[in-house]
C-alpha cells in the first residue's frame, strides 16, 4: 500500500490526549499485569477464561496513534482475515481519516493492513471461551459491524468499538476511549486479571505513551529512527524499508511520492 499525503497530523486529537493527561480520568475497578515485551511487539499474550475459543484483544502501530481491533477463531487455528473486526475509516483515502477527527465519516469494520503481522502488535489480550460462547459473541460482532457505519476521533472511534465487544462477553472496559490503542488493551487486561492499582496507572500510561519514541511511524521519523524515505537510521532498530506501519506503507521512493496515511482508533 502506498503511502499517501495529508499534511500536517492532527491537533484536535493532541489536544485530547493532552486534557486526558492533565486531568485524569475515573475508572471502574480496576487491576494491573505485565508480560513480557521485546521492542514494540508484546511476545506474551496475556489469558484469561478457558475453552477451544479464543477472542484476542490487541493494539497495533499505525502511523499516528495506532488501532485497537479483536481477533477471533479456535484456538490452534491460523486466523483470517474474516477473523478480524475494528471500526476504521473507510478505504485507503488519508483525508477520510483526517475528516473523522471533526465529523463522522464512513466506516470499514473488518480487516486492516497490519492486523495479522504480529511485529506490529503493542498489545495483546486474549480470552478463552466455550463453543457456546464464541458462537453468541461473533453473532454479536456481526450485528455491531452491520450497524457501525461511522468512525470518528471523538464519537465513535476503535476503542468504544472494541469496547462493545468487551462488554457484551461480560469483560470490562477502560471507562475512556480516549486514550492510546496500547494503553486501551494494556489497561483492559489489567483491569480484568485481579491487580487494583490499574486505576491509578491509565492516567500516566496515557502520558508515558505519548512521549514513546517507537509509538508509530511518525514518533520513529521524528526521534530520527528511520528517515522519510522509509531507510533506517545506521544502528537504530526500526523497520527495514518498504515495510508497513499499520496501514502504511513505508517505502524507499523519493520524498516527493511520500505522505502519510493511517487507519486509527
Amino acid at each position: 500500500m502506498e503511502r499517501k499525503r495529508i499534511g500536517r497530523s492532527s491537533t484536535r486529537l493532541l489536544i485530547l490526549l493532552a486534557i486526558i493527561a492533565v486531568t485524569g480520568l475515573s475508572l471502574s475497578v480496576a487491576s494491573a499485569q505485565t508480560s513480557s515485551q521485546s521492542q514494540n511487539t508484546m511476545r506474551a499474550t496475556a489469558t484469561s477464561g478457558s475453552g477451544q475459543y479464543y477472542f484476542e484483544f490487541r493494539s497495533r502501530q499505525a502511523w499516528d496513534y495506532g488501532h485497537t481491533f479483536v481477533v477471533f477463531g479456535r484456538v490452534g487455528d491460523p486466523p483470517s482475515k474474516n477473523n478480524v473486526a475494528g471500526l476504521s475509516p473507510k478505504g485507503d483515502d488519508p483525508q477520510m481519516w483526517l475528516m473523522g477527527h471533526y465529523v463522522p465519516v464512513p466506516s470499514d469494520t473488518g480487516w486492516t493492513d497490519g492486523d495479522l503481522e504480529d511485529k506490529y502488535i503493542t498489545a495483546r489480550y486474549r480470552i478463552l471461551v466455550s463453543k457456546e460462547q464464541y458462537d453468541r459473541t461473533v453473532a454479536y460482532i456481526r450485528q455491531l459491524q452491520a450497524k457501525s457505519t461511522t468512525w470518528s476521533v471523538e464519537l465513535y472511534n476503535c476503542n468504544a468499538f472494541v469496547a462493545d465487544i468487551a462488554k457484551f462477553m461480560g469483560i470490562k472496559a477502560p471507562s475512556s476511549t480516549w486514550i492510546y490503542p496500547k494503553v486501551f488493551v494494556t489497561n483492559m487486561r489489567k483491569i480484568n486479571t485481579g491487580h487494583p492499582e490499574a486505576a491509578n496507572e491509565l492516567v500516566s500510561e496515557n502520558v508515558k505513551e505519548m512521549s514513546n519514541p517507537t509509538r508509530d511511524g511518525r514518533a520513529m521519523i521524528g526521534n530520527g529512527m528511520i528517515h522519510p524515505d522509509g531507510a533506517p537510521t545506521t544502528g537504530a532498530a526500526a523497520p527495514a524499508p518498504n515495510v508497513t506501519i499499520g496501514a502504511v506503507r513505508v517505502s524507499n521512493r523519493p520524498p516527493s511520492s511520500a505522505g502519510g496515511a493511517q487507519h486509527s482508533p
